[in-house]
């Protein structure tokens, strides 16, 4: 008997299903267990990345009541039981911590005269490539202080020219040593620029800025904020003369 064309079309679509329906059952059967495993796979990965976020958060918040412990104890005059806190710190996984666990060691050294051990410390955070450059940067300047007395002047000027910049943020500090180590090679020419230039920022603390005003205007550079106009008929103030520098600041930057 002759199919209708509308029963053709149904028997040929219930045929393609029952094929589709076999082959997905020899796919299952065959490809089934590695599909069930990388399932599996990705659901264990999932399960140690929620562990691991909870883990790390959990180790950040028990470095930082370390680190909090250990400061109260430097700050107690506490010494000794500072140390093995730090200690712990500086071998820990988060590197804001051990920084900031080997700069409050640095303190505690120069607190308790030992600069080279201060110094040693320091030089190790500023060749850590492992920490920002921020903390690199303040190590090298802090490194630098503590050392700045028995330096070659060049030396000075090759760790500290780079971080003496015009907008830098170790202007002040950075740039103070630069300009000194300049007077001490006799170069007061390069000097008073870096004075004036520190003097000139007001990002720059304020005691450092006076000084550094100081050594400029005794180099003949006025680093001063000029003064607001006189009120009109008001009689103009002449300015004072400069004073020359004492022969021992140009030539010690003393």
């Amino acid at each position: 008997m002759a199919l209708k064309p509308e029963e053709g079309e149904t028997f040929l679509r219930e045929v393609d299903e029952e094929l589709r329906r076999d082959q997905m059952n020899r796919f299952v059967k065959k490809y089934g267990w590695l599909i069930g495993g990388a399932f599996l796979l990705v659901m264990a990965a999932v399960a140690a990345w929620i562990w691991w976020q909870n883990h790390h958060r959990e180790e950040i918040a028990k470095q930082g009541e370390t680190l909090t412990s250990a400061l109260d104890s430097l700050e107690a005059g506490n010494r000794n039981a500072a140390a093995p806190k730090l200690a712990e710190l500086q071998n820990g996984s988060v590197p804001g911590y051990r920084v900031a666990a080997l700069f409050a060691q640095a303190n505690s050294q120069v607190a308790a005269g030992s600069i080279p051990a201060a110094v040693a410390t320091l030089r190790g955070i500023a060749g850590n490539e492992e920490f920002d450059e921020a903390y690199r940067q303040a190590a090298l300047v802090r490194q630098t202080q503590l050392e700045f007395d028995g330096l070659p002047p060049q030396q000075v000027v090759q760790r500290m020219r780079p971080l003496a910049g015009p907008g830098s943020a170790w202007l002040g500090s950075a740039g103070e040593m630069l300009g000194i180590a300049y007077l001490k090679m006799h170069r007061p020419e390069l000097a008073g620029p870096v004075f004036a230039a520190i003097a000139r920022d007001h990002n720059v603390p304020d005691s450092i800025r006076s000084r550094a005003a100081s050594m400029a205007g005794s180099l003949g550079i006025n680093a001063v904020d000029e003064p607001a106009a006189p009120a009109a008929g008001a009689p103009a103030q002449p300015a004072g003369p400069a004073q020359p520098a004492p022969a021992a600041t140009r030539d010690n930057g003393q």
